[in-house]
């Protein structure tokens, strides 16, 4: 079986982490900041917005690859890959903002827990069926 599915979710992810990426270097160059964080708050929200999608989307990615190549039927694969790419984007939207918007900080990491709980237990169940 190959994935075809899970592809889409990891290019959009990927694009979403460039998007955030590029805002740590642009901050950085504004900020004349080439290491650390020289103490500017707006650098270190953004490399922590950078870096909790960094933390959560991988093993989201791969839970979502396992499921797809165990068979889940395609509109489970779609709605756990919406849940995480929702997810990472409400998040980083919410916590990016000057002020925070926390509802959407909130609801993006409900979304990504969700769609990491639901994919772990949905592959556990597969595997030892």
């Amino acid at each position: 079986m190959t994935l075809s599915i899970t592809p889409l979710y990891g290019g959009l992810v990927g694009l979403l982490f460039v998007l955030l990426s590029v805002r740590v270097i642009l901050r950085r160059r504004a900020a004349r900041i080439s290491v650390g964080t020289g103490d500017d708050k707006d650098l270190r929200k953004r490399i922590r917005a950078q870096a909790n999608c960094a933390e959560y989307a991988p093993i989201g990615l791969i839970l979502l690859a396992m499921a797809e190549l165990q068979g889940a039927p395609g509109w489970v694969v779609h709605l756990l890959g919406l849940m995480l790419l929702a997810g990472r984007l409400l998040h980083a939207y919410g916590f990016g903002s000057t002020p925070q918007v926390v509802r959407a900080r909130w609801i993006g990491m409900a979304l990504t827990f969700l769609m990491l709980i639901v994919a772990a237990a949905a592959n556990i169940g597969h595997s030892i069926t």
